[in-house]
């Protein structure tokens, strides 16, 4: 005898909305911001503030996160004002895609 399955819309949502897929993602995020700590390029010995982009990534978590507002996010991110010159580089940097690869290594 074969099972059925009837999906309900309300219980889906719930589910995406859980503590225990929000705790997942921030399991996830949480490796991420190590693997993009450890990755992360000082300065050279005329940077200002060596060490600045590498101290200041975060991880946030919300369950009312999406587009439309009803599912569970967790982001990572770095607040640093050239963190994204970093990531993408510029004319005379190189980029660094910091997130990236940190998201492809550690994401799992």
């Amino acid at each position: 005898m074969a099972a059925r399955f009837k999906m309900k819309r309300k219980g889906v949502g719930e589910l995406l909305r859980s503590d225990m897929v929000r705790a997942d993602l921030v399991r996830r995020a949480e490796r991420i911001k190590s693997a993009a700590v450890a990755i992360s390029p000082v300065g050279a010995v005329r940077d200002p503030h060596p060490g600045q982009y590498k101290g200041a990534w975060e991880v946030s978590s919300t369950s009312r996160g999406g587009r439309r507002r009803n599912r569970a996010v967790a982001t990572v991110r770095n607040p640093t004002y050239y963190a994204r010159w970093v990531e993408y580089g510029t004319e005379r940097v190189p980029a660094h895609h910091v997130l990236l690869r940190a998201s492809i290594a550690g994401g799992r």
